[in-house]
């Protein structure tokens, strides 16, 4: 088995795919008006509108309702990260801290309400898990 994505659904398709294209400076592909997906070397983000939810199976899914999963992203400098989206993100949970297993993480929440962690390993063993 493996893990291929993660799928969003929302109410507001454009807004949760741009905020996630500046997020992470990778372009979006649109299969349809109501699907896209960032793809990044380890996995795809896919953010589908609530339009598609009947499609599985009707109320299957519901939009900004998240309360257990965070999507995480390994970045090169999460203090550069950190500054660079102080213009444009509103939702910061935390400011860039050290965490006991050796990641320098930032928490934020993306339009929809969505925990996001930008991480980037600091010490010998984070470094090493991630080499």
């Amino acid at each position: 088995m493996n893990l291929v994505s993660i799928r969003l659904i929302t109410d507001n398709i454009h807004q949760l795919v741009t905020f996630y294209e500046h997020l992470t400076g990778i372009e979006p592909t649109w299969s349809t008006p109501d699907f896209a997906e960032l793809t990044t070397p380890s996995a795809t983000l896919a953010i589908g509108s609530t339009r598609t939810v009947p499609l599985f199976a009707p109320g299957s899914a519901r939009p900004a309702d998240n309360h257990t999963a965070i999507i995480e992203f390994h970045v090169p400098d999460v203090d550069a990260t950190y500054t660079r989206l102080r213009a444009t993100v509103t939702d910061f949970v935390n400011e860039p801290t050290t965490m006991p297993w050796g990641n320098r993480s930032l928490l934020l929440r993306d339009p929809d309400g969505n925990l996001i962690n930008l991480f980037t390993p600091i010490t010998e063993q984070a470094l090493a898990k991630f080499a």
